[in-house]
């Protein structure tokens, strides 16, 4: 039973998955608090990052199962202003991927790390989601709405995480929770892929560029 259930489960994450590397920092943005909102329900490793906090913050207890879920929109806040401000904050995508693989990875190790320990990791994750989402915000058509929606959104996103968390975690000591963490870090492998894939071919662009004024 238990197989079947991972199983299900590991269909539904595969669904998720990106035809293509995902592009997060656009040329182009539009809309206010929908927008906003949307963003992070459609971006799917956003999605998956954010509910993985969720479901770590449920599994470690304590204060963790709300203080986690705080602290990275809050963060979040600070990414979006970095990012509005233009200021520059390498490797987003693979910051991005790194924060599923290594969430899902706490997660399918029990993982219960210091209450700091914790705060930092998430943190560090929280800065790259937030510079993603604040470097669109000044081609919204409303940033500070925008920026509500998908504050909200996030929320929204690590309450149902820490539910899923809730429910699963009494379940064969926890097997179900450690075996959806599992799922995600797979499916951030698939995303770590993908974004080292674009910043090869970026390293392959430039590299071409640079020879043309070579011999």
């Amino acid at each position: 039973m238990i197989h079947r259930r991972l199983a299900a489960l590991a269909g539904l994450v595969a669904l998720m998955l990106p035809q293509v590397a995902a592009a997060h920092i656009t040329a182009t943005g539009s809309g206010g608090f929908t927008a906003g909102f949307e963003h992070p329900l459609s971006g799917y490793d956003h999605f998956l990052a954010m509910f993985a906090v969720g479901l770590w913050g449920a599994q470690m207890g304590g204060r963790q199962v709300w203080q986690l879920p705080v602290t990275f929109p809050l963060i979040m806040v600070v990414g979006g202003v970095i990012g509005i401000l233009g200021l520059p904050l390498p490797g987003i995508e693979i910051g991005i991927a790194l924060s599923i693989v290594v969430l899902g990875l706490a997660i399918a190790a029990g993982w219960k790390p210091y209450e700091w320990v914790a705060l930092a990791i998430i943190s560090v994750f929280a800065l790259y989601h937030g510079y993603a989402h604040g470097a669109e915000l000044p081609l919204a058509a409303d940033p500070a709405d925008f920026a509500i929606g998908f504050v909200l959104a996030t929320g929204m996103i690590h309450v149902i995480g820490v539910g899923v968390g809730l429910l699963l975690e009494p379940i064969r000591g926890g097997q179900l929770s450690r075996g959806l963490g599992a799922i995600i870090a797979v499916v951030g492998l698939g995303f770590l892929a993908l974004a080292l894939g674009y910043l090869q071919s970026q390293l392959g662009f430039l590299q071409g560029g640079l020879s043309l004024f070579g011999h």
